[in-house]
């Protein structure tokens, strides 16, 4: 430990500016973790402070930071944050210190070096301020200098030497050191405390714990295991594994279920084995010393010698390790295996909102959406071309009123009325029963066409996530929206939106109202939020907002533009008229010349006055491109999509001191495929007919569906049978495969072989894998499957709220097991 100085003179005071970290070794220590450039660390640092956004950063300020993208933007932005907290901590710490006269060199180049907040806080801690303890007590009654001496010389006799301490009656407090026992045991409070403050042991112990040390869980005592709330967690009723590999969902789990008092959850200290010695003297091994008392004794270069002193050193270094460490070191690696947990859970969450957010849309079309319903009926709600919503309706095909036929019959005039090409099924209850009635529908609109000699109605139904609907259809912004319909009907709206453009119509919903988390419940929520919000801010950038028909809630996505500026802009429109031009922007209020600098590549105009608004070419970069129209000698509506006459421009003809060759090379790309989405195409899956419930799967079918979720343990595929089958992550592909991601993405279309069909259990397995073999044929033959669960052990499935079953018995295949094991908690 970096102790402070022997009793003397009061150190001199140091300049505290010369121990904290300056900005330039916090931006060279970002450049060496992100493995950089100091320059580009330093102009994102510049940009950053000035107001720039990371879209902006990324897309319009390449030449500046050397090509960093938003992914290493924002990991330099979180890093910055942290390391200049780490420094103003770093000065408080020094400062208060000093004002303790303990300040010394080699303490003072120690907290110079702390590259952690943890590593501070453990330096910190001997100086902490803190509420008086037991060793400061003893060191009060005048102890220290006996734990001094018996510590520097264990022949001396502690009984012998501790007499001179024995006081006559007890302190003013109720301290008592009348007997020779109570003053030892004001030594051992003295030494345990100081080891215990010593930063160099307690980290050591820290990183051997997490190196060897296991997660342990057990049912707590008196607990009902067949209790369903208790069954959720049987997978850690009897649970060990070490805890640097505990993966996040496991991690969550368990810290879930000793939230709820059901588990008891410890720290598995390594111990060191009994021999056959030990094992024939029972209770022998009781009073051995444990590898972490070893630990601690080899750290403080002690062992025991059979001196006078010795017995008295190892009850001070066992109480060192069982009352001052153990709980705080296993409070601290849970604390970093919840954190790590957290990072893993809120990037999974991040990632698969941007596979929903980025997912190909329908396009303009005519699209009828249906919200499915028992009693209250199924609402349905038609959106034109441009996302107006044109007609309501609500019919009741299901229970009790089972009006199949007029509800096809309303359903048919509605289509006829409107067009209607797609149809968006909401996948909540009673959606397998709407889609067949939306299958029925279908068939009907093809027979009257081809009866009446009519082409046939280009038709199609898809099935759609409609988690966060009904949030949206109680918000604020709906009642705005839609202030004369419906709240019940306001969520139809949103299903047949969200097919036709999903960013557009999911920027209005809370993001971790979506669905697609990962225990999103038991993680930081401000971190959560954060995260979240970046992706959708990212997302929206990337695609692009059309400046005319946004709405406020994407308008208010978009780089530089505040939810009152997106306000205003809509209020603008609504007084105005259709923006012609991007200056226009100017003119509105609260939007000056930085917010549109930061906004106005982002922001398109189709059919305005200066086709350039229609693509991604910031307007301050407009000269260069009226110097490419001087070379090439045609107007911009000429050279616009002309990718042969683009091509054979050289970048270097056209960059100036402002703008380099990187910005030109975006912008030829730009005037190539002007306004260009860069979503895929919109595909639907096509499911399997006569394949409409789970009890229709059989073994060795090979079906399409879409991937609904995605974790790092596997995917999950709807089948169009109202239950999503599991793709484990080992049967993704034949390879190995760390995480999921790696190979599908949500909403990606994907082809699958059945491998289980679990009716009663309501599981289906399936693989990607399309020359794997049937499960029962596999769990003969896998020996990989069972190395691939034994490696992977429990894993919990997270949709929405709530719980799911808990595993199987391990008999079953990899496979299979998995699954049941990964469909158990939801958030």
């Amino acid at each position: 430990m970096v102790q402070a100085s022997a009793p003397g003179p009061r150190p001199r005071p140091y300049p505290l500016q010369d121990c904290v970290v300056s900005e330039r070794k916090i931006i060279e220590q970002i450049a060496d973790e992100l493995h950089v450039a100091s320059r580009q660390v330093q102009a994102a640092v510049e940009l950053l402070g000035g107001g720039a956004t990371v879209p902006f950063i990324a897309r319009y300020r390449k030449e500046a930071t050397g090509g960093l993208d938003d992914v290493q933007l924002r990991a330099l932005a979180e890093r910055l944050d942290y390391l200049r907290e780490l420094d103003t901590r770093r000065e408080a710490v020094l400062r208060s210190i000093e004002e303790q006269g303990k300040l010394t060199d080699v303490l003072r180049a120690a907290i110079a070096h702390a590259v952690t907040k943890q590593e501070l806080e453990d330096l910190y801690l001997p100086y902490k301020p803190r509420r008086r303890t037991k060793g400061q007590i003893a060191r009060e009654f005048g102890i220290e200098p006996l734990a001094d001496r018996l510590w520097a010389d264990p022949t001396l006799s502690p009984e012998q030497e501790a007499q001179g301490h024995v006081r006559a009656e007890k302190g003013e407090g109720g301290e008592d050191f009348t007997t020779v026992q109570a003053v030892l045991d004001g030594v051992r409070d003295i030494l345990s405390e100081r080891w215990a403050e010593d930063a160099s042991l307690v980290q050591s112990l820290r990183q051997w714990l997490w190196e060897e040390g296991a997660l342990q869980s057990r049912l707590v005592a008196g607990r009902n295991e067949a209790d369903p709330e208790v069954a959720k967690f049987r997978d850690y009723f009897e649970y060990d594994e070490p805890i640097a590999r505990v993966p996040s969902h496991r991690a969550l789990a368990v810290f879930r279920g000793r939230a709820l008092d059901l588990l008891d959850v410890r720290l598995q200290v390594p111990e060191p084995e009994a021999s056959a010695g030990d094992a024939a003297r029972p209770g022998a091994r009781s009073h051995a010393p444990s590898l972490a008392e070893g630990r601690i004794a080899l750290h403080l270069g002690w062992s025991h010698q059979g001196r006078p002193s010795d017995d008295l050193l190892r009850r001070c270094v066992a109480w060192t390790w069982r009352v001052k460490l153990a709980l705080s070191i296993e409070r601290d690696l849970f604390a970093r295996l919840r954190e790590d947990a957290e990072k893993v859970a809120i990037r999974v969450f991040g990632d698969n909102l941007r596979d929903l957010l980025l997912a190909a849309p329908a396009g303009q079309k005519a699209v009828m959406g249906l919200d499915p319903g028992i009693r209250t009926g199924v609402k349905v709600a038609v959106v034109d071309a441009t996302g107006k919503l044109v007609e309501t309706a609500t019919i009741y095909p299901h229970e009790p009123r089972r009006d199949w036929d007029g509800s096809l019959q309303a359903l048919v005039r509605l289509c006829a009325r409107h067009g209607v090409e797609l149809i968006a099924i909401g996948n909540g209850t009673a959606s397998r029963e709407t889609d067949r009635l939306a299958g029925d529908l279908i068939r009907l609109l093809e027979r009257t066409a081809t009866e009446g000699g009519l082409p046939r109605p280009a038709i199609q139904k898809v099935v759609v996530s409609e988690a966060g609907a009904s949030v949206y259809s109680a918000s604020e912004y709906a009642s705005k929206e839609l202030p004369d319909v419906d709240v019940s009907l306001r969520g139809a709206a949103s299903i047949a939106r969200r097919l036709q453009d999903p960013l557009a119509e999911l920027v209005k919903i809370d993001p971790k109202s979506i669905g697609v988390g990962q225990y999103q419940h038991d993680v930081n929520q401000s971190d959560l939020a954060r995260t979240l919000d970046a992706v959708v801010e990212d997302c929206v950038n990337a695609v692009g907002v059309d400046l005319n028909t946004a709405s406020e809630p994407l308008l208010s996505r978009v780089s530089g533009l505040s939810p009152a500026v997106a306000r205003a802009i809509v209020k603008w429109r609504e007084s105005h008229g259709a923006f012609a031009d991007r200056k226009q922007l100017l003119d509105v209020t609260g939007l000056g010349p930085k917010t549109f600098e930061q906004s106005a590549g982002f922001l398109r105009i189709r059919g305005g006055d200066n086709p350039l608004d229609m693509t991604g070419v910031h307007p301050e970069t407009y000269p260069v491109v009226q110097a490419i129209l001087a070379r090439t000698g045609r107007p911009v509506a000429e050279i616009m999509g002309r990718a042969e006459l683009l091509k054979t421009l050289r970048p270097e003809l056209f960059a100036n001191d402002r703008f380099g060759v990187i910005t030109v090379r975006d912008i030829l790309t730009e005037l190539e495929k002007p306004g260009r989405d860069p979503r895929p195409d919109f595909a639907v899956a096509r499911f399997n007919e006569g394949v409409d419930d789970i009890s229709d799967l059989r073994e060795g079918m090979v079906l399409e569906g879409t991937v609904s979720n995605v974790a790092a343990f596997g995917a999950f595929v709807d089948l169009g049978v109202h239950q999503d089958g599991l793709v484990h992550v080992s049967q993704l592909a034949n390879r190995f495969v760390e995480d999921a991601r790696e190979i599908v993405k949500t909403g990606q279309i994907v082809k699958v072989r059945v491998l289980e069909v679990d009716v009663p259990r309501k599981r289906i397995s399936l693989t990607m894998r399309l020359d794997a073999a049937p499960a029962r044929r596999a769990a003969e033959q896998g020996a990989q499957g069972k190395q691939a669960a034994a490696g992977r052990g429990t894993s919990h499935r997270e949709r929405g709220t709530g719980h799911g079953r808990a595993a199987q018995p391990s008999t079953e295949t990899a496979m299979a097991s998995a699954f049941a094991k990964l469909k158990g908690l939801r958030s």
